[in-house]
């Protein structure tokens, strides 16, 4: 495939993320702007629970679902507060919920907690709405953890496992892209995967496209069933495909 061609097709899988701390109204405008590509839409958009209404009056009928995160970006709050932030951002118009697994509460040997946390989620999550649950695998680190919140995460309803919040040193790695795609295909279920934090250039991108395809098949990743969380792949992705050349650290 032709990078352009490849380009193209990691945009349509973008959830085009801001969750930076100095987040605004008119960051979301941008981002919302941004996501109304000439190239094709993104998959969705990613913001902060307070934005949520905000992102869809921007994109009204436009075809980007927009996201949120709960039990972000630590893992630690309690149960009825993540159930009632869901809540309340379903109700301000989100089509997707990232919700972060208690991952250091797992670790330490928490499954039930966790298992628990998830399924209060699934259970406000329907109509059509897709619940992912990030796992923190920069933190978890050992495959065996990484494979057993996979397993737990859609055992409890996950509709996608991500891999990072991108807030802790260690992001995405292929090494837990490859456990989390193993867990999946034995899943009996579709399931999705969504690489997030640390992908900033197409190849990065392709990286990961390479390795679902190899895993899952080569017709297997598409907006339903994957997608890549980053705030800095838009802009190498667009420069790729418009014929410009673009850097990591945001210059052409």
């Amino acid at each position: 495939m032709q990078r352009p061609d490849l380009a193209r097709r990691a945009l349509r899988l973008l959830d085009l993320t801001d969750l930076g701390e100095t987040c605004s109204d008119h960051a979301v405008d941008a981002l919302c702007a941004k996501a109304k590509t000439a190239h094709g839409p993104v998959a969705a958009v990613c913001v902060w629970p307070q934005f949520v209404s905000r992102a869809r009056a921007a994109l009204q009928e436009f075809p980007v679902r927009i996201a949120t995160v709960v039990n972000f970006p630590g893992g630690g709050e309690d149960l009825e507060r993540v159930v009632d932030g869901t809540q309340e951002a379903l109700s301000d118009g989100a089509d997707e919920i990232d919700l972060v697994l208690p991952y250091r509460a797992y670790a330490a040997g928490d499954e039930g907690g966790a298992r628990a946390m998830i399924g209060a989620v699934r259970d406000v999550v329907d109509q059509g709405r897709l619940l992912k649950v990030i796992l923190e695998t920069g933190a978890l680190a050992e495959p065996r953890l990484i494979e057993g919140a996979s397993r737990l995460a859609i055992e409890a309803g996950a509709d996608f496992i991500k891999t990072s919040t991108g807030k802790t040193p260690v992001s995405a790695s292929l090494p837990a892209a490859e456990t989390m795609l193993a867990v999946i295909r034995a899943a009996g279920r579709p399931v999705g995967l969504k690489p997030s934090g640390g992908i900033r250039t197409l190849d990065d991108a392709a990286a990961y496209l390479a390795l679902a395809d190899r895993v899952m098949g080569p017709d297997w990743a598409t907006p339903v069933t994957f997608r890549f969380g980053a705030s800095g792949l838009f802009d190498a992705l667009v420069a790729e495909i418009e014929g410009g050349s673009f850097s990591a650290d945001g210059s052409y």
